[in-house]
Order: structure tokens, then sequence, then C-alpha cells
């Protein structure tokens, strides 16, 4: 069987920031859900909470969490590339 003994780093940020981007525009949508219907069930002013804030949810959470996890992605690559030189790298089937 083939071995995966070398990932790009460069590949490695692109697919990773992509990935987590989308997990942070899901949770940028949880956010903002939460922050438009939380006012209206307990009628009540909380400063913090406001549809301001769940509209930039929307648009700063993918932002963070893809900069970040494409951070995170970049470091777990050279970390395998470092790994798999000294043990041979993942064994894998392709059919």
């Amino acid at each position: 069987m083939p071995y995966l003994r070398h990932i790009g780093p460069g590949s490695g940020f692109k697919v990773g920031a992509v990935v987590y981007g989308v997990i942070g525009l899901i949770a940028g949508i949880f956010c903002s859900l939460f922050a438009f219907a939380l006012p209206a069930v307990h009628h009540a002013h909380v400063p913090w909470i406001s549809p301001a804030i769940g509209a930039f949810a929307v648009i700063f959470c993918p932002l963070i969490y893809g900069v970040i996890g494409g951070i995170a992605t970049l470091v777990s690559v050279l970390i395998y590339n470092l790994a798999a030189g000294w043990v041979g790298g993942l064994e894998v089937d392709i059919r």
C-alpha cells in the first residue's frame, strides 16, 4: 500500500481555513439566532446582546474560525511532516 509521507503546508492551510470557516459560519448563525431571540424571550434589555452583535457574528465567526483553523492546520501539517519523516507516514488504501 502507498504511504502518505508529505502534505504541502500551503494546501493544508487552505483546506483548514475553508473547513474551519464553514464551521465558523454555522457557529455564527447560531450566535446570531441567540442574539436575535434572547431579548424577545426575556423581555429585558441585555446591553451586550443585540441584533447588531448577531449580524456581526455571521461575518466575524467564519473569519476568525477560518484564520485560527488555517494556522492550527498549518502547525499540524508541519508536525505531521516531521513525524512522517521519522516513522514513514500513514498507510493509505486508495481504490
